[in-house]
């Protein structure tokens, strides 16, 4: 047998090195004990079940909710030695788990961001009557996500979403939720709102909508932003921090966008209303000229004053029903005879068509059709 001598310091670095290959990260779960905090930099505490003790050590900066003794967590760590020959857990992020340890850290988080006064109605903004571009943060798989989709679809088909794809629940989901966020700020032009969303679950699903990262993300925003997360009776602290705070994904979909035909159905009415008027200001004209200049000016002003917002809501109504906004998105109409070709059985070979483009048109032969 050949003996191979190493110093300590050799010998915890190869031990140390063995670790990482075998385990680069562990989930661990247990009862939090001896958690203190040093120099306000530096977090250690113990993580225990009846048997056993394991030592915990991570960067305050990591410690997104707040922890205390007695609680019930889930850490994401990597095992050490430490140069004093201590098995340690190095841990990366940290979350309750169970409905009392994570309601607790929720209320004592709900207290801090409650007195930098996150949670002030005065903060809030209002959302778009009908917003064209839609930021949804969720996941693509969620019952919540497709529910939100169709009620959009069905109240006011033809608006843009643009969806990051995210995990909604687990202790990777905070940070994806936070970098959604962000890359909709940053990259996404033009959005009118970020929607956050998904379905119902168990408090320990729903826990990172209380994460301080994702709420201070959600306070951040550049976007005015609409949370739905849950059931109507499951209130995260994202719900408390939005713009916005729908009881579920459906709801959600319901504040975002009216119904389409009681749109039309306002517009027709502001229009009738101002016939009205200049019908009313005729009369005065024909009664009495000298007064006619005054009085429609007045009936012009009040109409506009009073069917302000009726008015904007109809010019972004007139704005979504616009063929030229969704023919710059890069979709084309195509045209034989003047008449719209909506399927491959209208046009055969050697037909001629047109192709209106927003800022052109091609005249082209059908060739093939398949």
């Amino acid at each position: 047998m050949n003996e191979l001598s190493l110093s300590v310091s050799q010998a915890i670095d190869g031990f140390n090195e063995l670790l990482d290959q075998a385990y680069p990260f562990v989930i661990i779960e247990g009862e939090v004990s001896s958690f203190k905090v040093n120099q306000n930099k530096f977090v250690f505490f113990d993580i225990k079940d009846q048997d056993a003790t394991l030592g915990c050590f991570m960067m305050l900066f990591d410690l997104k909710m707040p922890i205390q003794d007695g609680m019930k967590v889930k850490v994401l760590a990597t095992p050490k030695i430490t140069k004093w020959g201590k098995f340690s857990l190095t841990v990366k992020s940290i979350m309750p788990i169970g409905e009392g340890s994570l309601k607790k850290s929720q209320d004592l988080l709900k207290q801090k961001l409650e007195n930098e006064g996150l949670f002030d109605t005065s903060r809030k903004r209002i959302l778009p009557k009908i917003p064209g571009r839609i930021g949804v943060v969720s996941s693509s798989q969620a019952a919540g996500y497709k529910d939100f989709i169709k009620i959009v679809e069905d109240r006011w088909g033809g608006l843009e979403i643009l969806l990051t794809d995210i995990t909604v629940q687990g202790i990777d989901a905070p940070a994806q939720i936070v970098g959604a966020i962000k890359y909709l700020n940053e990259v996404a032009n033009d959005l009118d709102v970020i929607v956050v969303i998904r379905g119902g679950g168990s408090a320990d699903d729903l826990a990172p909508f209380s994460n301080e990262d994702v709420v201070r993300a959600i306070a951040g925003s550049r976007t005015p932003t609409l949370v739905g997360v849950g059931h109507e009776v499951d209130i995260s602290l994202a719900d408390l921090v939005a713009d916005k705070r729908a009881s579920t994904p459906s709801n959600a979909a319901e504040l975002l966008v009216p119904e389409k035909n009681d749109t039309l159905s306002m517009v027709a009415r502001t229009v009738t209303t101002a016939q009205s008027g200049v019908s009313a200001a005729i009369r005065v004209f024909e009664e009495d000229s000298e007064r006619v200049g005054a009085e429609i000016e007045n009936c012009i002003d009040m109409f506009f004053k009073e069917n302000e917002a009726s008015l904007l809501v109809m010019k972004r109504t007139l704005i979504q029903l616009d063929p030229n906004r969704v023919l710059r998105r890069g979709y084309s109409l195509i045209t034989k005879e003047e008449k719209a070709i909506k399927s491959v059985a209208d046009v055969t070979i050697g037909d001629s068509v047109n192709i209106k483009f927003y800022d052109g048109v091609v005249k082209a032969e059908v060739l093939n059709v398949n």
